[in-house]
C-alpha cells in the first residue's frame, strides 16, 4: 500500500456530475426536436420540470440537480473560473 493521502474535491465531483446531465438532458431534448437551450433555461428560470421531456429520463436526471447549484456551476464555467 501506498503511503499518501489523496484529496477529495466534493465540488469538482458535482461540478462533473453535473456536466453529464446536463449533457444528456440537451441530447435527449434534441433527439425529440426542441431547442434544447431554450427549454433548459426555461427551466432554470422557472423550475418547472415540464420544460424537460421525460424521453431517455431526461427530466428525472435533471431533477437530481440542485437548482442554485446549477447556476454556480454554470456561472463558474462562463467566467472560466
Amino acid at each position: 500500500m501506498e503511503d499518501f493521502t489523496r484529496k477529495f474535491n466534493a465540488a469538482e465531483d458535482k461540478s462533473e456530475q453535473i456536466h453529464h446531465i446536463l449533457v444528456s438532458v440537451y441530447e435527449a431534448l434534441k433527439e425529440k426536436g426542441y431547442d434544447p437551450i431554450n427549454q433548459i433555461v426555461g427551466y432554470i428560470l422557472s423550475e418547472d420540470p415540464t420544460y424537460i421531456t421525460n424521453y431517455k429520463s431526461a427530466r428525472t436526471l435533471i431533477c437530481k440537480i440542485d437548482r442554485d447549484e446549477l447556476l454556480q456551476v454554470l456561472v463558474r464555467n462562463y467566467l472560466g473560473l
